[in-house]
């Protein structure tokens, strides 16, 4: 989430009860999930698992739980709970705004887009020119709409990530993480019935231009979908995904989190894929395999009786 304009990390600290150590000079421009921060963000870290990988990364604000050496230029923002301090942050700059009307009045809508009866649209939503948005649609909150884009009965789009911070010494095991990112959709891009797009926790989730996804379609947090791609009706893809230009889905493939799918890589149906694949080939089963190879597999496990049978003849 980018601020509206640099806040002085002095600030930022007396919001949430910090101390700060280094630099307390700087401006923060936004706040950032570690996988995604680049210079000028604040992050939280509040395991030491973590510790090394936040305080050298892009960021360069860091909320943690513990007073250590801080790399020359950053700041160490130290507190007890840093998952409370994201929490505070967010609720401040990004606070939940009720809407009493289906067309927020902060909503800005294009020349010649049709919003049919029953859509709601939300606070801070951008829409482009010529796009059809169909009856009970939902964008939420500060999402943003491309131009030409169609999307049809049903569908949310913008609802919270499905994301949440694992105590196990307290009575509630996961506490819900603040959604702040948003979801931006690109020209030309069309989205079936009754799917689901989650925005980023922090950052965005795109939708590239020219992308058509059929119906029935669940795109978790924060990921990154390239352009011109094609996907079939129940394909689910988790969180933080990237799925490069060109790619097809078909019908309920299953896509785990934070993994790479190469440009013009092909998956057949009701195939699952678990670990990052390489773009321009194609892939069928669960865990994905050269579909080439998958196949012949399956030939030689329909012969198992005939072999069998010989064996057992002698």
């Amino acid at each position: 989430m980018r601020f509206e304009k640099p806040v002085p990390v002095t600030t930022i600290a007396q919001m949430i009860g910090a101390s700060i150590i280094g630099n307390s000079n700087g401006y923060a421009t936004g706040i950032n999930e570690i996988h995604k921060v680049e210079n000028g963000d604040l992050v939280f870290v509040d395991h030491p698992k973590y510790y090394t990988s936040c305080i050298h990364s892009a960021a360069t604000f860091i909320i943690i739980n513990k007073e250590t050496d801080c790399p020359e230029g950053k700041a160490l923002l130290v507190v007890e709970e840093p998952f409370e301090a994201y929490q505070k942050i967010v609720r401040f700059y990004r606070p939940f705004t009720p809407s009493s009307k289906n067309i927020s009045e902060t909503a800005f809508v294009g020349e010649e887009t049709v919003i049919m009866p029953g859509a709601y649209i939300g606070n801070h939503v951008t829409i482009g020119k010529h796009c059809i948005i169909n009856p009970n649609v939902t964008i939420l909150d500060h999402c943003i709409i491309g131009d030409h884009v169609i999307i049809q009965a049903g569908t949310v789009i913008g609802s919270d990530a499905f994301y949440y911070n694992k105590k196990t010494n307290r009575d509630i095991h996961y506490r819900k993480m603040l959604s702040c990112g948003r979801v931006v959709i690109e020209d030309h891009v069309e989205i079936g019935a009754n799917c689901t797009i989650d925005r980023g926790v922090t950052n965005d989730t795109v939708i590239g231009a020219g992308t058509k996804i059929d119906n029935l379609v669940h795109i978790g947090h924060d990921t990154m979908i390239g352009k011109n791609c094609l996907f079939a009706g129940q394909v689910g893809i988790a969180g933080a995904s990237n799925i490069e230009d060109n790619v097809i889905l078909w019908g309920q493939v299953g896509v785990s989190k934070t993994l790479t799918i190469g440009k013009d890589a092909v998956v057949y149906a009701q195939s699952g894929v678990k670990d990052s694949i390489a773009g321009g080939k194609v892939y069928f089963g669960s865990p994905v395999e050269d579909a080439r190879e998958k196949m012949k597999e399956f030939v030689w496990i329909k012969r198992i009786p005939q072999l069998w049978e010989k064996v057992m003849g002698k």
